[in-house]
């Protein structure tokens, strides 16, 4: 589709959380913008045609990035590229880094948030799927007062949330993997800075002996929303992280999917990637346990 101007819209920037919300309930077509990075190029195909563009870019209590009670929390404002070089997270959600650093180009992750791409749900999109892989909680406000959604519930549809046409995205908040996790995060896309055809979140923790403990899969771009691979997650549960075993998992992820085609890739096309993906995600993940690591030695 050919980029148009966008349809006429009213823009107010609000100076308070509470403003926004009111703001927001005023006008039952009025949209959320903080970065602009996902809405405006749908504003611009005239995909989105809001009455009213509630900015809430000047909300500078809600640019931060914590961790506490062993969640990694991110503020509504905090851009992609502020986030992905936090030194929290660079320490405590390696894996959010590395998926921040697979999304378009600098200049959008520079204007881009972490909750805008959440709240956004864009299915071929990296950040859904690390908060569905994390068992993330979504937080909002709304007229009702605070609420939160977990990752699991939340991605409805393409383009659709569970969030309430008056709530406002405030945070999300990333449990921390347990000590020992290994992670990987890979995508195929055309090009760099693409959305991408596939994509795949790996979390692998293991004992000493390389026994795997626990296992977290989550593919994007193969169905509406991220999904989950919970076939595959219990294959692996209990069974030595073997080159074998993720290769036995691969299958059994590709004969769970039911991925669509369309002009970018046919369904077999996907399958066939979101299997390679789970199995060298799930390596490269082991490489990262201390049992991996110490069997690369």
């Amino acid at each position: 589709m050919a980029a148009v101007k966008p349809a006429p819209f009213t823009y107010r920037r609000a100076a308070t959380l509470g403003e926004a919300v009111d703001l927001l309930a005023a006008d039952p077509d009025a949209k959320v913008i903080a970065g602009g990075q996902s809405l405006v190029p749908m504003l611009n195909m005239r995909l989105a045609r809001p009455g009213t563009l509630v900015d809430i870019g000047a909300l500078s209590a809600l640019d931060y990035v914590d961790v506490v009670a062993g969640r990694l929390e991110v503020g509504a404002t905090a851009t992609q590229a502020d986030v992905a070089a936090h030194p929290l997270v660079r320490a405590h959600l390696p894996v959010l880094a590395a998926a921040i650093a697979r999304i378009g180009h600098s200049q959008i992750r520079n204007r881009g948030t972490v909750c805008g791409s959440i709240a956004h749900h864009d299915p071929s999109a990296e950040l859904p799927a690390v908060a569905l892989a994390l068992d993330a909680e979504i937080l909002a406000f709304g007229p009702r007062g605070p609420v939160s959604y977990a990752a699991a519930s939340f991605f409805t549809g393409t383009f659709d949330t569970a969030l309430a046409a008056d709530e406002i995205v405030t945070a999300v908040q990333f449990p921390l993997p347990a000590p020992a996790t290994g992670w990987a995060f890979a995508e195929v896309a055309r090009r760099s800075g693409d959305f991408a055809l596939v994509g795949c979140v790996a979390l692998l923790r293991t004992d000493a002996a390389g026994t795997v403990e626990e296992a977290r899969l989550a593919l994007f771009g193969v169905a509406s929303t991220p999904v989950r691979l919970p076939e595959a997650e219990d294959l692996l549960t209990g069974r030595p992280a073997t080159a074998e075993a993720f290769e036995e998992a691969a299958r059994v992820a590709a004969e769970h999917l039911d991925p669509g085609s369309d002009s970018h890739a046919s369904a077999d096309y996907r399958r066939e990637v979101a299997a390679h993906l789970v199995a060298t995600t799930l390596a490269d993940a082991f490489a990262r346990t201390p049992a991996g690591s110490t069997a690369d030695a």
